[in-house]
């Protein structure tokens, strides 16, 4: 979405500028309105070619989770020692090691000091802030607890960061044998293959179809060379990119649901972070319904979007959650999670629960990626063998041959 800066006056006359994220100029007139001031003049900022150009490299320039989870903590621990938001902000904008954050956080300051909502001034940098962070701020404001509900939002954060970490740390040895393996096998094309061609050609041997394929990829890799890193690097870009789109990522979140260890995970994962989010809304006291809302657009996996959204519909309409999300039962959540959230709502400890029931699967998950590890590791070994023997194989075929022809 597009940043607009803009001036705008007060009917007292009294002027304010800023930016803020807005479809159009319509719209920045509209939430100005809204603030009791009349639009003056707007124009894109030029952050907005900044983010027109990002489309290049998608993963480049966000905020990332460990900086947002430390400006959380430390915002907490500022606000609980006594010193005023607008100086906690300040403090924080230059303790900031990301330029992007400190601009932002500079900016909610600024706001602050004008006299403008906390999390009012969040919900304009929709980018870096989600809208459960933004809402948690909204109810500790509301209800003055809002030292809390940054600790809340703090632990989830990092347990958010925490299962995120294990998961990666996972899958790096595995992506490091590829990277290596690959590494290996693109020199062999481009330093062994073709000379071995050449003393085929010498020979004048009759090669087999698999031999003249791995011939032309080893001198396609010798004299293109410098496209390999373009390749590489734009297959990472489209399948990002492509991932961005609802196709795509339906493929995606359907492909890793049916692989049956990677399954298992991903299941673990999202009923970990379901159970973490909705705890954490309904202890702020966020009423069920926004909370779901809430839950359903911080879930990454479409399916368990889809499921947490249904099953809005059908509290909205006075089932309870438990009973609605039976129709999950299995496929999506596993039977603990609904037994524990019927307990919670009969109970009126749901909250409690969801927490323990969060801690639970994050330790599951940890599991998970300890035995995930200890799969794909034989796995890849398998899978490059094969590979590498199929490289073999083709290149030994013409020696074979002609030794046979020689007896």
């Amino acid at each position: 979405m597009p940043i607009y800066s803009y001036i705008a006056k007060s009917l007292k006359g009294i002027p304010k500028s800023g930016t803020v994220e807005a479809e159009n100029q319509q719209q920045v007139a509209r939430m100005l309105k809204e603030e009791g001031y009349i639009l003056v003049s707007a124009k894109e900022s030029g952050e907005n070619k900044k983010k027109k150009l990002s489309f290049s490299i998608p993963f480049l320039g966000d905020v990332s989770l460990s900086e947002k989870m430390i400006f959380t903590r430390n915002l907490q621990v500022m606000i609980s020692a006594g010193v005023s938001l607008p100086n906690s902000l300040k403090i924080l904008s230059r303790q900031s090691k990301s330029h992007k954050f400190q601009k932002v956080i500079s900016e909610i300051s600024e706001g602050v000091v004008k006299g403008e909502n906390f999390s009012d001034l969040l919900a304009k940098h929709k980018s870096v802030f989600s809208d459960l962070y933004c809402n948690m701020v909204k109810v500790g404001e509301e209800s003055g607890t809002m030292e809390n509900v940054l600790s809340i939002l703090t632990k989830q954060m990092e347990k958010q960061h925490e299962l995120k970490s294990k998961i990666l740390g996972a899958m790096a040895y595995p992506a490091v044998i590829l990277v290596t393996m690959i590494g290996i096998g693109v020199l062999m094309l481009i330093l062994v293959i073709p000379k071995l061609a050449e003393t085929f050609k010498d020979l004048g041997i009759d090669l087999p179809p698999t031999t003249r394929f791995v011939i032309w990829l080893g001198n396609s890799a010798r004299d293109f060379w410098y496209l390999i890193p373009v390749i590489i690097f734009g297959i990472i870009i489209l399948f990002r990119l492509g991932a961005k789109t609802k196709i795509g990522k339906f493929l995606i979140d359907t492909m890793v649901l049916k692989i049956p260890v990677v399954s298992r995970l991903v299941k673990k994962t999202n009923s970990a972070y379901t159970s973490r989010t909705l705890g954490s809304l309904i202890a702020s006291g966020v009423p069920i319904i926004r909370s779901l809302e809430l839950v359903a657009g911080s879930l990454n996996n479409s399916y368990f979007k889809n499921a947490i959204l249904e099953s809005l519909e059908k509290v909205k309409k006075g089932a309870k959650l438990a009973e609605a999300l039976k129709e999950y039962e299995d496929k999506l959540y596993s039977s603990l999670v609904i037994q524990m959230i019927e307990i919670g709502e009969e109970t009126g400890k749901t909250a409690e629960i969801l927490n323990k029931l969060a801690e639970f699967f994050e330790e599951e998950v940890s599991n998970e990626t300890k035995n995930l590890s200890a799969i794909i590791e034989p796995v890849m070994m398998v899978v490059i063998g094969g590979v590498v023997g199929f490289f073999v194989v083709s290149m030994i075929q013409p020696m074979y041959g002609m030794i046979q022809g020689m007896k």
